[in-house]
């Protein structure tokens, strides 16, 4: 009897030259899921208002133009090398804030600084993780290497923030940022296991190689297009995650415990949805992603109208699933689209119009939910969600040739925090 081949996802799974990435970001994004829930509520902890809590959170958001540098370093140097370092940075920088919050009195000045330095690591980060899986697979095993990736980081958030408010409320937010620290340790020492070259040879000034970036993002209509609507969405989430929804929770809503368990549902969607990234081959690729965005206003209307913490959960995992279907046909379609010494930069010029805004949203979120109260402010930005996705989709759906391609065009991809 013939022995059935292996999957293509058990291949990559027991393969050594790619394996240690996808149980590295099971660590790191079970560190992204501590960390997300430790440090509004560290802060907090801390006796700090909602105004200085805006302060520190868009200080973490700040470092956005050096995410068109991490394009740059990610384009120019070995790309597991840079995501080693860019770790070891967030380690060091978690580990200190978990100190702030056990030792249970630091300066608004010292969180803010080491806020800064954690956006730093995200900003080395977040463009190469885009585009390492381009040094490591052949075409035809990208798209199930990018959804085994979303898996990962899926399953990590899953654990990171199911875990996370149980942790603040038993020992305090101080262990949550330190267990964040250490599992990036961990995944610092995975990835220096992988074995990536360098893509350029030679030197090249930084804004020649910001331009010639900027070129290939600028190609395609699709991408900028549909980056003006992450854009928007994503700042939208962000102010939901990270200021409104806690807030709304902290006041006799269920607290952190409840918050970690909404957090939660979002990465069991993604985790569910990853699996059908990985299958799913639309005939329109873009106007389904076009399309997905629109989901993440779901929660945020739940959270506006009224309802109970559990049906916001509940609620949650639907823009969780969406979100995973979103990252598994960006990265791919942008892996086909360009060549793989631009493809950091290209992912930096990408996003860092979002990270841009994202801090000066942060600061405003605080002072709006004083203003006009938690429930008021999730409308607003569920609206803003709403109609960015119907000024995209008027235009995607208007470009019927290259939308017959489904091919030529790349897919949007999934914000992260």
């Amino acid at each position: 009897m013939r022995a059935r081949a292996a999957s293509p996802t058990a291949r990559l799974v027991k393969n050594p030259a790619v394996s240690p990435l996808f149980v590295a970001r099971l660590f790191s994004s079970a560190g992204v899921g501590f960390g997300q829930v430790a440090l509004l509520w560290g802060v907090k902890g801390l006796g700090y208002s909602p105004g200085a809590i805006s302060i520190v959170l868009a200080c973490k958001a700040a470092p956005a133009l050096l995410i068109l540098a991490g394009g740059i370093i990610g384009d120019r140097f070995k790309r597991h090398h840079v995501l080693a370092a860019a770790e070891i940075l967030a380690c060091l920088t978690w580990s200190a804030l978990g100190i702030c919050f056990l030792v249970g009195n630091a300066p608004l000045p010292l969180l803010c600084a080491l806020a800064l330095l954690s956006g730093i690591a995200t900003a080395l980060f977040l463009p190469t993780i885009r585009s390492v899986i381009a040094d490591l697979l052949d075409d035809g095993d990208r798209q199930t290497g990018n959804a085994l990736i979303s898996k990962a980081d899926s399953a990590g958030l899953l654990i990171g923030l199911s875990s996370s408010g149980l942790v603040i409320t038993l020992v305090g937010p101080g262990w949550a940022a330190g267990a964040k620290g250490l599992l990036c340790a961990i995944s610092a020492l995975l990835i220096t296991r992988l074995r990536t070259e360098r893509r350029q040879s030679g030197r090249s000034r930084a804004f020649a190689d910001l331009r010639t970036g900027w070129r290939h993002f600028t190609g395609h209509r699709w991408v900028w297009v549909m980056t003006l609507q992450f854009t928007v969405v994503i700042i939208a989430v962000a102010c939901f995650t990270e200021i409104i929804g806690p807030l709304h929770l902290s006041r006799r809503n269920g607290g952190a415990g409840a918050w970690g368990i909404i957090a939660a549902c979002e990465a069991l969607g993604a985790l569910i949805g990853a699996f059908a990234g990985a299958r799913w081959k639309p005939r329109r690729p873009v106007l389904v992603a076009t399309m997905l965005p629109a989901s993440a206003a779901i929660p945020m209307v739940f959270l506006g109208g009224g309802a109970r913490w559990e049906l916001v959960a509940a609620a949650m995992l639907i823009p969780g699933m969406c979100q995973a279907v979103y990252y598994v046909f960006w990265t791919t379609e942008l892996q086909k689209t360009f060549p793989g010494e631009a493809l950091a930069r290209v992912n930096s010029w990408g996003i860092v119009g979002s990270f841009s805004l994202t801090p000066i949203a942060l600061l405003l979120a605080g002072p709006m939910v004083e203003t006009i109260g938690t429930r008021a402010a999730a409308f607003g930005v569920g609206a803003g969600v709403v109609a960015a996705t119907a000024l995209a989709l008027s235009v995607v759906a208007s470009s019927q040739p290259a939308l017959r391609t489904g091919v030529e065009s790349p897919v949007k991809l999934v914000g992260s925090l």
